[in-house]
């Protein structure tokens, strides 16, 4: 099995995590078009309660594993690492059965919490009922979870990344064919359309666990899975003790991001019904912020998704051995990435966010749909921010700030929601806008704590992070001019999807081209991903025809 280097494993899970968000992107536009607004709503609100339980059930103990399992094999204690895994997934099919029974259960109470008042769109019975649905999915997810973990902890980036590819391949196809069979072949209702439609996670997760297992058992020598490891003197009691403090931390980071969306999803509810929308108004906006513009700006969070993966056994591995420079180094260059790459993304996307929309999800309360999704993309870049200065505070063992930065985020996203929804609609703006501005204060002050703490307690720098930030700018202003000009000219209908499609390929080829040309010109790429790696890239796309000058 073939181990990856940082760049390299960046790289690598980045592209899977882009490709899976990518199918997972694109899924939506037939998907949507079956199901409609209402349907749509339904999805989102069994989505994101099931991704809350996910993260309580799963979220932390993988990276945990991937953390230790790294730690471990740096020391040569190849047995310690085996028992970890092994007991991490004891654990782990001990919360996620609860979890499951919960979710299961206590649907219908879970459904009143979300709906409350609101009348005239889906029922409380609808949402339980696919809230039913996809909690099985909890079943397997997790132990899937822990398999990559012990696989990432050993740098073998490829087996856990492509699993990620197979299980959102099954699941696309469940959602879409089950959907279309149950609404169209067998004249099924809406409800229980969705509820097929959320059960298809199970359905992935048990593809990917299947494909992550045969590699497992075909390599087992090389990860130490056989019965002829030399014993450790760590007890089992000390491994299960240092897995649960490395997990709780990242069950709260997860869990608050699935929770920002949570809150976010129930306020802006609330506050729209108190303001006297309709039902199918709130209903529409809801969902919108809450999922479906969270499903495009997913290309965006993919990234530092990505950078984590490969980031966390580096920098633990850097850590275990007290190399600090390196620490300094791999936090610099992984928020580098993030902004070299995310910023014109995020500029992009928001300049083209209504065909962006129109191609997604149709024409129907489309003004309204780019809006939200012209806005909401910025929160992807703060995310962004967010993940990788938590998962080095995470990986340095420091629990108290992970809290402490995490739940400072959450209290301000959701004690600014309300208020700042009142005051956009008192300017004239739509409250929704207050909501999402809410979670960038939220992640913001989140990251800038974590790099304070950083600062003064490992006198971490980032003067060069800061020149990189200011060097970005440069292209991505003339980008966004170009792309200006661009909409000016270049002609588009909104209500045919191929005219939506044909404009946005060209407005961002262009302006993808200015942003790369002027960056490269600075020096800034090579700055940032190392002119061999460049090469290599390069070299691939055009199958060996060009190469950067030395």
């Amino acid at each position: 099995m073939k181990k990856s280097g940082f760049i390299e494993g960046t790289v690598i899970a980045t592209a899977a995590i882009v490709i899976t968000k990518i199918l997972g992107m694109l899924y939506v536009i037939p998907f949507y078009a079956m199901i409609g607004i209402q349907g749509s709503a339904l999805y989102a609100y069994a989505y994101n309660i099931y991704v809350i339980f996910l993260d309580i059930s799963s979220a932390g103990l993988p990276v945990a594993i991937s953390k230790i399992i790294k730690e471990y094999n740096t020391l040569g204690m190849q047995d310690a690492k085996v028992r970890a895994y092994r007991l991490g997934k004891k654990i782990i099919n001990f919360v996620s059965i609860a979890a499951f029974i919960v979710l299961f259960v206590f649907a219908e109470s879970i459904a009143t919490l979300i709906l409350g008042d609101l009348q005239g769109g889906n029922t409380i019975a609808d949402v339980a009922f696919v809230i039913r649905c996809v909690s099985f999915a909890i079943l397997v997810i997790p132990f899937l979870s822990v398999s990559k973990g012990y696989l990432q902890g050993h740098n073998i980036i490829n087996v856990s990344s492509f699993s990620q590819v197979i299980e959102q391949v099954v699941r696309i196809a469940v959602i879409l064919g089950g959907s279309y069979i149950a609404l169209n072949v067998l004249h099924l209702s809406l409800t229980t359309s969705v509820g097929i439609a959320v059960f298809g996670a199970f359905a992935g997760g048990l593809a990917a666990i299947m494909y992550i297992l045969f590699n497992m058992r075909k390599h087992k020598k090389e990860l130490s899975l056989t019965e002829d490891v030399k014993k450790d003197k760590i007890t089992d009691k000390e491994i299960i003790k240092k897995l649960i403090s490395y997990a709780v931390p990242f069950i709260i980071i997860d869990v608050g991001v699935s929770v920002y969306n949570f809150v976010d999803m129930v306020l802006i509810s609330r506050t729209m019904t108190s303001l006297g929308f309709d039902a199918a108004t709130t209903e529409f906006i809801t969902s919108s912020v809450s999922a479906w513009a969270g499903k495009i700006s997913m290309v965006v969070n993919s990234i530092a998704m990505g950078l984590t993966v490969s980031l966390i056994p580096n920098i633990v591995e850097a850590f275990t051995l007290k190399k600090w420079k390196l620490v300094e180094s791999r936090l610099n260059k992984a928020l580098q990435i993030i902004l070299v790459t995310c910023i014109p993304m995020v500029l992009g996307i928001s300049l083209l966010a209504t065909p962006i929309w129109s191609v997604f999800y149709g024409t129907e309360q489309l003004e309204l749909g780019g809006l939200v999704l012209a806005v909401y993309i910025f929160v992807s870049l703060f995310f962004n921010l967010y993940m990788v200065t938590s998962s080095t505070l995470q990986s340095l063992n420091k629990f108290k700030a992970v809290y402490f930065t995490t739940l400072l985020g959450y209290i301000t996203n959701a004690l600014l929601d309300v208020p700042f929804m009142l005051i956009c609609n008192a300017l004239g703006l739509e409250p929704f806008i207050g909501a999402i501005l809410a979670s960038v204060c939220g992640y913001s002050l989140s990251v800038f704590t974590a790099l304070r703490v950083l600062k003064k307690e490992q006198k971490l720098k980032y003067g060069d992070t800061f020149k990189t930030l200011l060097k970005t700018l440069v292209p991505a202003t003339v980008m966004v001019v170009v792309v200006l000009l661009l909409k000016m000219i270049v002609p588009v209908n909104y209500a045919s999807k191929t005219s939506c499609i044909l404009y946005i390929a060209v407005i961002s080829i262009i302006g993808a081209i200015v942003y790369l040309v002027i960056a490269y010109k600075q020096g800034l790429l090579d700055k940032v991903f190392g002119k061999e790696y460049l090469n290599k890239i390069i070299k691939k796309i055009t199958f060996g025809k060009i190469s950067l000058k030395a």
